[in-house]
């Protein structure tokens, strides 16, 4: 199937967000999100800070990349509801983007404001955390979704009889990814030098409570894990559609792949590289098993009303 400009143009845009969102984990795991003090938009109070830090030039680096993420969503928006008629999906998916990036900007604004960043060990830094990993994870999607369509994917039908167990399923997903944000705040602010010091820090009960949450991690992933495989052998592979049995197929493989490198993030003391591996794994396991529900959640589904060729040609 060849794709729209549109819809090539969109999943650019999806992976530079990825790539955006992976250059945030290098700036936590770095420190480095206080680089630029508590100011926000500016730099330490300045448009251009004069002999910036190594973190100051790390995170305006990633507050300029998140500009350009901005521009490039914004486009992606214009273009969407000049190339597609009203009720169109491709303008939902687009317009529920643009809002979540918006949010999203809005609680990274708030963690430096607040100085919730750096080595700020408080709970208040948890929540916000995890806060910010959700918006993330349903921006992700919006995106996802939104690329799908353009692609030539059918709007979800909510009311199929899957769409309760693939939902609880993205709960879960959240869940673990929260869980997994605490693990790594954990192990940022609290390095441990050998295994056998990390596992020490792990059953001991003055330890800090990132300290004390992070041995769940690892049982979380597991759990979630396995019951994305069974909805991925109910729904996916058992399904008649060759492209929703090779995205289950594919969950599978990525799921045990994040298992690997869970593993070796703990055995590696969660070195800076192998923390933005494991999370690219995550987003990949997430985009796919998107992408496996609304393949399962459009069969049968009858077009959107609306004149495919038109908006196909209007996106060219």
């Amino acid at each position: 199937m060849k794709l729209s400009h549109f819809a090539k143009y969109a999943w650019g845009v999806l992976a530079f967000n990825i790539a955006v969102i992976l250059w945030g984990t290098y700036v936590r795991a770095t420190g480095s999100g206080g680089g630029c003090g508590g100011h926000w938009p500016l730099c330490n109070g300045q448009v251009i800070p004069r002999a910036p830090a190594v973190e100051t030039l790390i995170e305006i680096s990633h507050r300029g990349s998140v500009g350009i993420a901005f521009a490039l969503v914004s486009v992606m928006l214009v273009w969407a509801f000049r190339a597609y008629p009203k009720k169109h999906p491709v303008r939902t998916g687009a317009a529920l983007s643009m809002a979540f990036f918006i949010s999203e900007s809005l609680v990274g604004a708030a963690l430096v404001l607040l100085e919730l960043v750096a080595h700020n060990a408080s709970l208040t830094r948890a929540f916000s955390t995890s806060a910010h990993l959700v918006n993330t994870f349903i921006l992700v999607a919006c995106m996802t979704l939104t690329a799908w369509w353009a692609s030539g994917g059918k709007p979800l039908r909510l009311r199929d009889g899957a769409a309760l167990p693939l939902g609880i399923g993205a709960l879960a997903m959240m869940v673990l990814g929260m869980s997994g944000a605490v693990a790594a705040l954990g192990d940022a602010l609290f390095p441990a030098a050998s295994l056998a010091e990390g596992l020490a820090q792990d059953s001991s009960p003055t330890a800090h409570v990132f300290i004390q949450l992070r041995i769940y991690h690892p049982f979380i992933g597991v759990g979630v894990g396995l019951t994305l495989m069974v909805l991925a052998g109910m729904y996916g592979i058992s399904d008649r559609n060759l492209t929703t049995k090779w995205l289950a197929a594919v969950l599978i493989v990525l799921v045990m792949t994040q298992w690997i490198a869970g593993i070796l993030n703990v055995l590696l003391l969660a070195p800076i590289w192998m923390q933005i591996v494991h999370l690219f794994l995550a987003d990949a396991v997430w985009i796919t098993f998107v992408l496996m529900a609304a393949r399962v959640l459009t069969r049968g589904a009858e077009s959107a009303g609306v004149t495919g060729e038109l908006a196909t040609a209007r996106a060219k």
